[in-house]
């Protein structure tokens, strides 16, 4: 035990003796937006010719250590500031960025740890990003279509309650394909490296590929977060090619319309779909009843996947303000709500969403699905 505390000593001196520390802060300073206008990310191009011209520098043989320094240090300076038009607020973000790494470019150990930085961490983070997706749209299209194509309409609850995890499952699946895969290379990269270095050092470097790969791609998911399950209308709608509308006119109200459609008396029907109600429910029932018969808005449905929160006192208030709720067929609220005499005109299965629209349309079902499996190809 005394041994391995003072092996991890050792190895905790050598990391901060290291220049190669700096890997990691030379890969943050390029990826900097406020402070430095993210020049890793937003010019990578300039960056890997900066790279480049670095790399025939340090591989020369008629030039000293120091020689090799301070041409690699304008190199960067100039390279920097090259990639922006002058008398520009980003020329003036770049001149800092440039000034910054001036600053702290001290020694040809310096310009390698940067170099370093950029080859085997901001570059190669900047292609996997653009690999992952920027949504989970593609994900949850392609399983749900095949849930549709094999079991039928009656498990669109399966699509739709499942919608969220199968986008980020097959996002985040991308996200390990991405991050092994580069890890696997930078680690070999790191083995066949010609500039000497320790296993402390190839530590540094794999460490700051993986928080700085972390950060950026968790970025990604924030982004990706709370939009797609507003996307599983408008996919059961493509699916079955069901006629829909825009929104009525000047019609004002405090919640969130997915999908509008039309039904064969001519009175429109609005879909909202929401994890849940809880955060909405008093915005929602402040819409008024005469509003929605002005621009003959017959009901809003709300497909609900989490109804945990869902009472009986919101679904008889909205209800009767020409509010449904559909719900899981297995949800111990649906199926109370179902067989009370009041409320069970307020509820419906999510198992009968399409079939509901089909007959408020007047559309053939049958036909309906009938043509969707046709459609549908693998």
């Amino acid at each position: 035990m005394a041994e391995d505390v003072k092996t991890g000593h050792l190895e905790r001196e050598n990391m901060e003796a290291s220049s190669w520390d700096n890997v990691y802060w030379y890969a943050r300073m390029l990826v900097q937006t406020d402070q430095f206008g993210a020049f890793g990310t937003q010019k990578s191009k300039q960056l890997s010719e900066i790279a480049g011209n670095i790399e025939n520098i340090l591989s020369t043989k008629h030039m000293n250590t120091e020689e090799k320094y301070l041409v690699c240090r304008k190199i960067i300076k100039e390279g920097i500031l090259a990639a922006y038009k002058k008398d520009t607020k980003a020329y003036e973000k770049g001149e800092y960025f440039a000034d910054a790494m001036e600053h702290n470019t001290q020694s040809i150990s310096d310009i390698i740890a940067f170099l370093i930085a950029v080859r085997y961490i901001v570059l190669p983070t900047n292609e996997a990003m653009d690999r992952i997706p920027d949504d989970d749209k593609k994900y949850c299209k392609e399983t749900a279509g095949y849930i549709l194509s094999t079991l039928g309409p009656e498990k669109a609850d399966r699509v739709i309650l499942e919608w969220d995890n199968l986008g980020t499952r097959g996002c985040l699946s991308a996200e390990r394909n991405e991050i092994i895969n580069e890890f696997a290379k930078l680690r070999t990269n790191l083995k066949q490296m010609r500039f000497q270095h320790t296993a402390a050092d190839e530590n540094i470097v794999l460490t700051a590929f993986i928080q700085e790969f972390e950060r950026r791609v968790g970025q990604k998911r924030k982004r990706r977060a709370g939009g797609s399950l507003e996307d599983v209308t408008s996919f059961l709608f493509d699916y079955y090619h069901l006629p829909e509308c825009a929104k009525p006119e000047h019609f004002q109200a405090d919640m969130e319309v997915d999908k509008w459609f039309k039904c064969k008396d001519g009175w429109i029907i609005g879909i909202s779909c929401k994890r849940t109600l809880r955060e909405r429910w008093k915005q929602v029932s402040s819409a008024d009843m005469n509003s929605m018969a002005r621009h003959k808005i017959k009901a809003i449905w709300h497909l609900i996947t989490y109804d945990s929160d869902l009472s009986d006192d919101k679904i008889a208030l909205l209800g009767a303000q020409n509010h449904k709720f559909y719900l899981s067929s297995d949800s111990p609220i649906y199926q109370r709500a179902a067989n009370h005499p009041v409320m069970k005109n307020y509820v419906g299965s999510l198992g009968t969403i399409i079939s509901d629209i089909c007959a408020l349309q007047q559309n053939d079902f049958s036909k309906v699905v009938r043509e969707a499996q046709a459609r549908y190809t693998v």
